[in-house]
């Protein structure tokens, strides 16, 4: 079961916890990349799910005659750096602490533990900075009155942000909205005190790129008779930072929501995270990245997220829960599932709420988009995410479906340049289809669950 007398065993130097020394010990880092590598190289379940592993593979086939000991510094950093966290090698791996085996073997915590040492060793670069803070990427545009927008379509502007900070010249950009999605709530009186059965995390990207996915949530949750609030103050999740190894800014991130969100957990509210990339922070990394108090807060706040999706799934019973659709999407509706939901194990409730629109059969397409967090933005992951992405663009185009859906806005940019039509998110679906005007196909009166 080893080769090379290298132990498929876990070493002295594990640890995926960053409150450990040895977390920070390179030597230790080596002694389990090692091992990681030498795993992987043999068992290779995981060859299609990004250039990480065909880069391993291809170095130790034929550059190092099978010994993963031969490995180089900078072929070390290649595999490192082309992981982009879909996290799907660590859905599919049967050796992962959360399945209980004793390898103990999760490779995208391996890639951030790699990327936090060096991080703390050589900082970080501008293009990290930047891309680490949304938020304040949104406050910038919105100061412009439109002109952001605009540059981002211009070819010089374009070359200037691809040579200083490594974004990629022909990435589609998500345009940032004039009014943010708390301000309208805010005007709505959609802000509320801590209590009702849920408060909202919009996320980010709903609060400064598309608001309108909020506003279809908040109206999907009204309709169904859901106490939702929202709430005011809440900020970037923390994963651009980490994509990069930036653990203090990630914390600190991490301790700024925790700070809002916690009298609603307190008062028994659910946090429904819009976002899966979002509500997997919260659920799966909050409560290992942060110490103390702060874990114990974090382990809280976990137990009590959930996506709108499976949120409302869990009323599907309940009198309130709403079938009364005015239109249809049609027959056909390809659905993607993105990684970041996969990976919490959650189940598909997105497509099966789509279910609930009369007639509606969702084709679900459950392969990588490639985009993943700010990877492909950037120059060096444009091009490997279109390939890493190709199934899901087939996958989503053979379903010959005039509307699509994923629960991932960013999924939905990746689509809407590689595929050729942009998804929608399920609450967006489900709010057009309880409008008579929603979508071109009427239903009776009535329109019952079929």
């Amino acid at each position: 079961m080893s080769q090379g007398n290298i132990s498929y065993q876990p070493t002295a130097g594990l640890s995926y916890d960053p409150s450990e020394a040895r977390y920070w010990d390179p030597q230790a880092l080596d002694q389990e990349v090692e091992r990681v590598f030498e795993v992987c190289h043999g068992c290779r379940m995981c060859f299609k799910f990004c250039d990480s592993f065909p880069i391993l593979f291809e170095a130790v086939d034929e550059r190092h005659d099978g010994d993963v000991r031969k490995v180089t510094v900078a072929e070390t950093a290649r595999v490192m750096d082309a992981c982009f966290q879909c996290k799907l090698c660590e859905v599919q791996c049967p050796y992962t602490p959360r399945d209980g085996h004793e390898f103990q073997l999760d490779f995208p915590k391996l890639v951030h533990r790699y990327k936090a040492q060096r991080h703390r060793r050589e900082g970080g670069s501008l293009r990290d900075k930047v891309l680490a803070d949304p938020d304040g990427a949104g406050r910038m545009a919105r100061a412009s009155f439109g002109l952001a927008n605009a540059m981002n379509r211009v070819g010089l502007h374009r070359w200037f942000l691809e040579k200083v900070l490594g974004i990629h010249r022909e990435k589609l950009l998500p345009d940032f909205a004039g009014t943010t999605f708390e301000r309208w709530a805010e005007r709505e009186g959609k802000v509320g005190a801590p209590g009702g059965e849920a408060v909202l995390f919009q996320t980010c990207y709903v609060q400064n790129n598309e608001p309108e996915i909020g506003r279809d949530t908040v109206a999907v949750f009204e309709k169904n008779g859901v106490d939702l609030r929202c709430t005011k103050g809440l900020g970037c999740c923390g994963m651009p930072a980490w994509e990069s190894g930036d653990l203090e800014t990630t914390r600190e991130r991490a301790r700024h929501n925790l700070d809002v969100l916690m009298p609603w957990v307190e008062a028994g509210a659910k946090v429904v995270a819009i976002n899966p990339t979002c509500s997997m922070m919260m659920r799966r990394e909050y409560p290992e990245l942060l110490e103390g108090a702060d874990r114990e807060r974090a382990e809280r706040l976990a137990a009590a997220v959930m996506d709108p999706s499976e949120f409302l799934w869990s009323i599907r019973n309940e009198e309130r829960f709403c079938t009364d659709f005015k239109s249809t999407p049609g027959e056909k509706v390809a659905y993607h599932a993105p990684c970041h939901l996969r990976a919490q194990a959650i189940g598909f409730k997105g497509r099966d709420l789509l279910r609930k629109i009369p007639g509606v059969k969702p084709a679900l397409v459950s392969e990588c988009c490639g985009h993943d967090g700010t990877y492909a933005m950037k120059v060096e992951g444009f091009e490997p995410s279109q390939r890493a992405g190709k199934r899901a663009f087939e996958g989503v185009a053979d379903a010959d479906a005039e509307v699509w859906s994923t629960d991932c806005p960013l999924a939905a940019l990746q689509f809407q340049q590689h595929a050729g039509k942009k998804p929608m998110h399920p609450m967006t679906i489900l709010a057009r289809a309880y409008r008579a005007d929603g979508f071109p196909t009427a239903l009776p009166a009535g329109g019952d669950e079929a």
